[in-house]
């Protein structure tokens, strides 16, 4: 489920910026993306757009900004039942905006925020991602 309260606003307002639908159907585009085992194993995760991280937010990752937020207990870490918990990946609309300036760099970023924070959500670490990106 994707969801949001608001809308985002620039102090310059471009008309070739997407609009909220659009910045939605990029978090979409995205998911597309993952292979089927791993969209199949999203059903517990709730995926919401939101416009900025709040200070609780910021606090929780001890970070000055976010594209992206897991909230939740990792598929690693599930009981031995293998019960679901509920997870939430929140994927935030005005820093990635104001970090990517095309389309295309913004369809990059945000399918990389999307990516990440799902990769979280199946236990990897941030460390592990660098690793991992350094050394493909």
């Amino acid at each position: 489920m994707i969801a949001g309260p608001g809308r985002y606003r620039s102090a310059m307002a471009d008309p070739d910026r997407p609009g909220d639908d659009a910045f939605e159907q990029m978090v979409f585009d995205a998911l597309d993306q993952l292979p089927a085992t791993f969209r199949e194993q999203l059903g517990s995760v709730a995926i919401v757009i939101d416009d900025e991280p709040s200070p609780d937010q910021l606090t929780s990752v001890q970070a000055r900004g976010l594209f992206g937020l897991y909230q939740g207990v990792p598929r690693t870490r599930w009981g031995a039942e293998h019960a679901p918990f509920a997870s939430k990946i929140t994927i935030f609309r005005g820093p990635l905006l104001r970090a990517h300036w095309t389309r295309e760099a913004l369809e990059r970023g945000v399918a990389e925020t999307v990516h990440h924070e799902i990769a979280h959500h199946f236990g990897i670490s941030d460390d592990r991602l660098h690793e991992l990106r350094r050394n493909p």
